[in-house]
Parts: structure tokens; sequence; C-alpha cells
């Protein structure tokens, strides 16, 4: 972002909306360089905050879908050598992990650097993003005690949100794969 130019609203927004609009920033862009799109929710209390889908046919479906949960981090802490640990509170967490969801749904937690300045660079050749998303099938991320507040999920980092693994995301659910 760089310098902050007198005069401009760098500071106006909490940092919490700052990450939940670059996550979902960082999402439309690699999904418009993957050819697919994106539907907008009104609320998130399904446990998703977008759907993504393609207009791509499959083997088995055509126009394959799926759903995203949406966090963002600066918090070192969550990274492992390979995965990040991302802590769900339990009423979200069941409702994205739900078994009887009728479209795939996906937890992505993109990790940023402290400082919003730090996020992003541009010039006039290139935008340079300094940050990762990592994600995981909600089908994988286990289930939840009863009485439990919260559950620690573990997102792979092999599991990068990038454009040949979000078309890999759409072929296997296109093919009919397990999702």
């Amino acid at each position: 972002m760089g310098e902050k130019v007198e005069g401009t609203p760098l500071d106006e927004l909490p940092l919490s909306e700052k990450k939940q609009q670059f996550s979902l920033a960082f999402v439309r862009m690699v999904v418009a360089a993957a050819g697919c799109s994106v539907k907008c929710h009104e609320t998130d209390y399904d446990g998703v905050d977008i759907t993504i889908a393609s207009s791509a046919e499959y083997a088995r479906y055509y126009c394959p879908q799926f759903e995203l949960q949406l966090k963002c981090t600066s918090q070192l802490g969550v990274l492992r050598d390979t995965s990040l640990m991302w802590q769900m509170k339990a009423g979200p967490f069941r409702r994205l992990t739900n078994p009887k969801r009728h479209i795939p749904a996906y937890l992505g937690v993109l990790h940023v650097p402290e400082s919003p300045e730090s996020w992003l660079h541009q010039n006039e050749e290139r935008l340079l993003v300094n940050s990762k998303m990592y994600w995981e099938n909600a089908a994988n991320l286990g289930v939840i005690a009863e009485g439990q507040a919260s559950k620690t999920v573990r997102l792979p980092k092999s599991n990068l949100f990038d454009v040949d693994r979000l078309l890999g995301i759409m072929k296997t659910i296109g093919e009919g794969g397990d999702w």
C-alpha cells in the first residue's frame, strides 16, 4: 500500500474489516484468473462467505460450485512446518461441516503480514500480494464433541489457494469425486 498520503483514509476501517475485505479481494483475484466466478451471500450465517462457481462442463456435472468460509489473520503462532492451525467456534464449525450440505464447503484462511501497509505493493509493472491462503475441504475437518466450545483445525500448507488448486477442486467436484 505504500506510504500514507496526507488526507487519505488508511485508518478509517477497523483492522478486522480490512482483513475481511482483503481476503475477499484475494479470492476474487484467484477466481478471476482461473476463469471462475464468485456468487455473494447476504449473510454468512450458514458458515460460508461466498460461493465459487465454474462454467465448465465435466464428466458428471456442468457448472460445479463450492461454498467458502473465509478467515484472515496475521498471527504468526498459527503457522507450523506443514500446516496452518485455525481455531473455530463450535457453532460456525458445525454449520460449515454439516454432512447434510447440498453444496461442498471449504474453509480458507488468508495469512497476511501484521502491518496492512505490507499486504501488497504495486507499480506500473505489477501488483504483488504479500499473503497466502490455505484451504481445506470442510468434510476433512473432523467433528467437534458435544459441549466443546471450539476446535482447532489443520489446513495443510500443500493446500495453497491458487489457480491450479482451484481448478483441481472444480475438476474433483465436476467429475463427481469425494467432497
